[in-house]
C-alpha cells in the first residue's frame, strides 16, 4: 500500500479492503448455504445477488463522492457488475471478486496526497442528505461491508449454517 499524508487513510483504505474481502467470503458461504433474505419491500434485499451489488456499488459510489468533494481526479472505478441469479454461484463469485480487486486497486491511490485537515474539514452533504466530512465517510465505507457481513452471519446461525 502506498505511504500517505495522513495515516488515518491509509488506516481507513486498509480496513475498507479488509472489510470488503470478508463480506464477499460471507456472502459466498451464505448463498453456499442457501441464502435467504427477510421480507422486505427495499429492492436492495431483492435477491442475493442484489445485495451483493448494493454492497459493491456504494464503496464505489463513496470513493467518487469523496473525490468529487476534494477535487480529485475521477478514479476511473468501472461501474459494479449486475449479477444474475440464474448463474451459478462460482461464476457469480468469479465475477465480484474479479470486480473488488479492481475496485481495491482504485481505492488505493486517491487520498496518498491528501493533507490530513481536508479529511475533518469542511463537511459536505451526502447523496442521501447526511453531512459527512471526508474522514466520516471513510468510515462509513468501512462499516458498510461490515454491517452487511454481521447481518449475513446472523442469517446464517439462524438457519445453523
Amino acid at each position: 500500500m502506498p505511504d500517505y499524508l495522513y495515516g488515518g487513510a491509509k488506516a481507513m483504505v486498509a480496513m475498507h479492503e479488509r472489510e470488503q474481502r470478508a463480506f464477499l467470503e460471507t456472502w459466498r458461504r451464505w448463498v453456499a448455504g442457501g441464502g435467504t433474505l427477510s421480507d422486505d419491500e427495499d429492492p436492495d434485499y431483492a435477491s442475493p445477488e442484489a445485495l451483493l451489488y448494493h454492497v459493491l456499488s456504494a464503496s464505489r459510489s463513496e470513493m467518487l463522492w469523496i473525490c468529487k468533494q476534494l477535487d480529485l481526479p475521477d478514479p476511473e472505478i468501472a461501474p459494479a457488475p449486475v449479477l444474475d441469479g440464474s448463474q451459478d454461484l462460482d461464476a457469480n463469485y468469479k465475477q465480484a471478486h474479479t470486480w473488488l480487486e479492481h475496485l481495491l486497486e482504485r481505492w488505493r491511490e486517491p487520498l496518498k496526497g491528501v493533507k490530513q485537515r481536508a479529511f475533518y474539514i469542511p463537511s459536505y452533504p451526502s447523496d442521501w442528505e447526511v453531512q459527512y466530512c471526508i474522514d466520516s465517510m471513510l468510515e462509513h465505507a468501512v462499516m458498510h461491508p461490515l454491517r452487511h457481513r454481521f447481518q449475513l452471519e446472523a442469517f446464517m446461525n439462524i438457519k445453523g449454517v
